[in-house]
């Protein structure tokens, strides 16, 4: 792993970046910026064109998410490539225990060395599939950033949700689409999903599916800086 110390991204936008995230949060973020600057793009995990809009597009678009994420939860991120979102919540939120779970030996040896570089010591790397997860642990939140198709993503999402947890799928402008194609599936599950847009301004909006197993979303709960739509599947 490179020298992160001297090496640097393109720095954000500092009202922005105080919207999402605590100043005490932001210096190890810079250095993730600039692991995924360095060593992100020469492992072919970023692509170049995407280092001038690391903070937008990923850094703060992940962050987003950190308030739809109970305090002192359990996280595990599947498909977690570079870390996105997962280590972007470790990082944002020191409370969080977060699991990455990835199936590539490229992508986990980054993540492995990341986790390290950056001091995580409540993070742990998991090589494996979601759709094969054996681990004895079921997580408050499970987490996905464009992965997966939402009728798939439920078949390997939900088995590792605790009793009374979510998961967050981030997802693009397709996302109410994608729950209206779900919906023979949540129906099977007895689940329940929503769109919920996060943003703050400057920064392009986050979407989010948010999939609750059994009883629907809590009426009336929207999140700071959030809009929701969504449909109970019952």
């Amino acid at each position: 792993m490179a020298d992160v110390s001297r090496e640097t991204a393109p720095p954000p936008d500092p009202v922005v970046a105080a919207e999402v995230f605590a100043p005490d949060r932001l210096p190890n973020l810079e250095r993730y910026a600039a692991l995924l600057a360095t060593e992100g793009v020469v492992r072919g995990l970023i692509g170049p064109r995407e280092v001038p809009r690391l903070w937008d597009r990923h850094l703060i678009n992940c962050g987003l998410l950190a308030p739809l994420v109970p305090q002192k939860a359990t996280v595990a991120d599947l498909g977690s490539g570079a870390g996105l979102p997962g280590l972007v919540l470790a990082l944002a939120r020191p409370d969080l225990r977060v699991t990455l779970i990835e199936p590539m030996a490229r992508r986990v040896a980054f993540l492995t060395e990341a986790v390290a570089a950056l001091g995580l010591e409540r993070v742990t790397v998991v090589r494996g599939r979601a759709e094969e997860w054996t681990g004895p642990d079921r997580f408050g939140v499970v987490t996905a950033r464009a992965l997966a198709p939402l009728p798939r993503l439920l078949g390997w999402g939900l088995p590792l949700v605790a009793d009374g947890g979510v998961m967050l799928a981030m997802k693009g402008a397709s996302a109410a689409q994608e729950i209206e194609t779900a919906g023979p599936e949540l129906t099977r599950r007895g689940a329940s999903a929503e769109v919920i847009t996060l943003s703050v301004p400057g920064s392009s909006p986050t979407t989010v599916v948010r999939v609750v197993p059994g009883p629907g979303p809590t009426i009336g709960w929207t999140p700071p800086g959030g809009r929701r739509r969504g449909r109970k599947r019952s």
